[in-house]
């Protein structure tokens, strides 16, 4: 991608990209506190302040990065501290945080078709051309991080959720890989396995989104 063009698309994208990241982490923070954990609410988090989420990797070098090279459009920010012994019901109640934040993602997805769908009704409409590749860069990012999240990997909260969801036995043996995902998810990215897990079901959830705003 030319420079200019990557300028042009980082001023379009810049707001679906942080919108998705910060409400993804506060919706993390303003579940757990709803099931008992203040953690969150005591670091500040629970915000909608970008300021308060951003990583300058995640959230800013990655995404650069990925819009220049044409990959996959993600990134993440800073994990909101979340003390889940602290939850009412530490087992159960861990499945609704986990599941928040993949969950903000998809709303998010659905709120930009709709945007995308009101551009495509107004093409004369000076605005029309920014709004839709803005919408569509908010499709795109919301759907890879819902997806990315929701890989039954600690501590993705895919990973979060078969902790809630297995047996004890079973969900202990899980948490115990928690310390190692993160390397194991920078290993996947760096080959093409990664990828080949993520695209077929970012283009399915894309097209479904897609198929239901009649896109």
């Amino acid at each position: 991608m030319q420079i200019e063009q990557l300028i042009q698309t980082v001023a379009i994208g810049a707001i679906p990209v942080l919108f998705a990241i910060t409400l993804h982490e506060a919706a993390h923070g303003y579940v757990a506190r709803h099931f008992g954990d203040m953690t969150a609410d005591k670091a500040g988090r629970i915000s909608l302040n970008p300021l308060h989420h951003i990583d300058p990797v995640g959230t800013i070098l990655l995404p650069l990065l990925t819009l220049w090279m044409g990959g996959i459009l993600f990134g993440w920010a800073k994990p909101v501290p979340v003390n889940f012994a602290a939850l009412r019901h530490p087992k159960k109640d861990m499945l609704w945080v986990a599941i928040a934040g993949p969950a903000s993602n998809l709303v998010m997805a659905m709120g930009w078709a709709l945007v995308y769908k009101m551009g495509l009704m107004f093409p004369e409409n000076y605005f029309a051309g920014p709004l839709l590749g803005m919408a569509q860069i908010g499709i795109q990012i919301n759907v890879v991080l819902m997806v990315l999240n929701l890989l039954p990997l600690p501590p993705l909260d895919g990973g979060r959720v078969a902790v809630s969801l297995l047996p004890h036995r079973q969900a202990f043996q899980l948490s115990k890989v928690e310390p190692y995902g993160m390397f194991i998810l920078i290993f996947l990215a760096v080959t093409p396995v990664l990828g080949l897990i993520l695209l077929p079901l970012v283009n399915l959830m894309f097209k479904l989104i897609l198929l239901i705003f009649g896109i």
